[in-house]
């Protein structure tokens, strides 16, 4: 079983910056592909972000192309989400999750909140 713990969210102002980071057990972290998730009060899970097992393809939402960058670590077994130029509208819970296969995602981490609001 593989287990996923995101971790740097919280409150930051418009304009502002966070780090999410998503930490795994397990050795086999880096055959899988990551993602970012997140989903705002009352909407549906949305889709981030996406990074291949040897972060050769990334994958965004047009949503937060060109302010958040997804990156990963094999060897600390970690993904990262910079997210930069936050606004209101990226308060939310945000979820990694991991896939074995293709996009199918198999295991969630818990959440890490951010709100973004002065």
């Amino acid at each position: 079983q593989v287990q996923l713990v995101e971790s740097g969210g919280g409150l930051v102002q418009p304009g502002g910056s966070l780090r999410l980071s998503c930490a795994a057990s397990g050795r086999i972290f880096s055959r899988f592909t990551m993602g970012w998730f997140r989903q705002a009060p009352g909407k549906d899970r949305e889709f981030i972000a996406s990074i291949s097992w040897n972060g050769g393809r990334i994958s965004y939402a047009d949503s937060v192309k060109g302010r958040f960058t997804m990156s990963r670590d094999n060897a600390k077994s970690t993904v990262y989400l910079q997210m930069n130029s936050l606004k209101s509208e990226d308060t939310a819970v945000y979820y990694c999750a991991g896939a074995v296969v293709g996009t199918t995602y198999d295991f969630w981490g818990q959440g890490t909140q951010v709100t973004v609001s002065s």
